[in-house]
């Protein structure tokens, strides 16, 4: 990185794209969103988690709230509406981003009712009606990376419905994201779509491993245990890239890559650091390297624009001492597989958690729009 070089610019030079982890009426209506869309981001993700917050931050949605409740929506129509309206609107804001990036950038996520990723069926059908309600290219269909996640994301590629895989934390996993993408592709194909507008990333997530694996390391407290805490999600990243690369330099993708698919791009998500011993910006500046993407909360994006380490590719070749330091960790009994799994198990909890904070503070607000229109009538 040059003196002259901003680290936003830095990375996006590196091939990394960099996402807001964040979005909100009151961010797209104010030109917020606009602003840092001109600083360099050039993609959006939201979860339940987002949209709850926002819902309860201000009177951006006490417009819409009244209009639902004169027309007397019921609780998760209006969720459906006030959630797709933001993403459609941000879809807008994005759009000339995907235009000069050809498709591959400007995308917005929006996620399916998180309390569906155990059913395959009802989460297609989920991702069908999203994606025909924004109506809008520039979207991605996020569906969590459980095992019946799997064939609903086959099933929506199938289609042509451009997805966000959320919740991977393994590398198990993982390997079964890329293998759905790839058959979801092939079945595209053989329908006849076009592949190049099916777009999808994979959004692996990296700190909340290291907020598993540290305390564990702690409750060890050997010196070689205390040599280790922060090191579990970065190492798993790094080996996540290698498990891409396998596939995307064989053959059945090769014959995709042909016909005009482009590849599912690896996505750090989970990047905002939870213990404060270190650096605020470690999850973007050691996971540095081209055609990936990093979401950010946007604490994490002010203080990679401020202080970002951006140093260039800190990604390639660093996959066999990732392994070394994984297998150091099971060696001291911690079972990195064990943590995965739990961790999307908890993910999936507090998605339905925030879910279900989502409804009631939409139903409140539908109560509350509506006795404000009984009393204006």
């Amino acid at each position: 990185m040059t003196s002259s070089t901003t680290p936003l610019q830095a990375l996006a030079d590196a091939g990394v794209a960099v996402w807001l982890d964040d979005l909100s009426r009151q961010r797209i209506a104010s030109g917020g969103l606009a602003d840092l869309v001109r600083r360099g981001v050039v993609g959006v993700t939201t979860n339940p988690t987002i949209f709850a917050s926002a819902l309860a931050d201000g009177d951006a949605y006490d417009a819409q709230l009244r209009t639902l409740a004169a027309d007397g929506a019921a609780v998760e129509e209006a969720v459906l509406r006030i959630t797709t309206d933001d993403v459609r609107d941000a879809c807008d804001v994005l759009r000339p981003v995907y235009d000069a990036t050809d498709g591959v950038d400007g995308r917005v996520s929006i996620e399916v009712d998180p309390r569906l990723a155990r059913d395959t069926a009802a989460t297609i059908a989920s991702a069908e009606t999203i994606w025909s309600e924004i109506e809008r290219p520039n979207l991605f269909v996020k569906i969590p990376a459980t095992v019946e996640g799997l064939p609903a994301i086959t099933a929506a590629l199938a289609q042509g419905i451009s997805v966000n895989v959320t919740l991977i934390f393994s590398l198990q996993r993982y390997r079964a994201v890329l293998d759905a993408f790839v058959e979801g592709l092939e079945q595209a194909r053989a329908a006849g779509l076009d592949l190049a507008p099916i777009a999808s990333v994979a959004s692996f997530f990296v700190s909340r491993v290291d907020a598993a694996i540290d305390p564990r390391l702690d409750e060890i407290g050997s010196d070689e245990a205390k040599a280790l805490r922060g090191t579990a999600a970065i190492a798993n990243a790094r080996l996540a890239w290698g498990v891409y690369q396998d596939v995307v330099t064989g053959e059945r993708w090769q014959a995709l890559a042909a016909a005009g698919a482009r590849p599912q791009r690896p996505l750090w998500a989970s990047t905002g650091v939870k213990d404060p011993a270190y650096p605020d910006t470690r999850y973007v500046d050691e996971l540095v390297v081209a055609g990936t993407v990093n979401t950010m909360p946007e604490k994490t994006l002010d203080a990679v624009a401020d202080h970002g380490d951006v140093r260039g590719d800190t990604v390639t070749g660093t996959q066999d001492a990732s392994a070394v330091l994984l297998d150091r960790i099971e060696a001291l009994g911690i079972s990195v597989d064990d943590v995965t799994e739990t961790l999307e198990v908890e993910g999936l909890r507090k998605f339905e958690a925030s879910w279900a904070e989502l409804l009631e503070t939409v139903e409140t607000g539908l109560a509350r729009a509506a006795g404000a229109t009984g009393t204006a009538r």
